[in-house]
């Protein structure tokens, strides 16, 4: 069972749904409006190079205007 991330269209409040089978939330928790879609959640992950350093990092990092178009000089 996923948890799934959601935003509603009307108050543009984020929040996490269970999925039980196919459906999805009723309405949103805030202002109970039926108008929500389904938003492409975060992740992150790190990796680690042949000797042990962090090569490249997404979602959870500080680095919020990197211009570099590579993680990898974030470190």
């Amino acid at each position: 069972m996923p948890i799934y991330e959601y935003r509603c269209n009307d108050c543009n409040k984020k929040f996490e749904y269970l999925v039980i089978g196919k459906d999805g939330p009723d309405a949103c928790p805030s202002c109970r409006s039926k108008k929500v879609s389904r938003v492409m959640s975060a992740c992150g992950f790190l990796s680690k190079g042949k000797s042990g350093e962090t090569v490249s990092k997404s979602a959870g990092s500080s680095c919020s205007g990197c211009s570099s178009g590579n993680c990898a000089s974030c470190g």
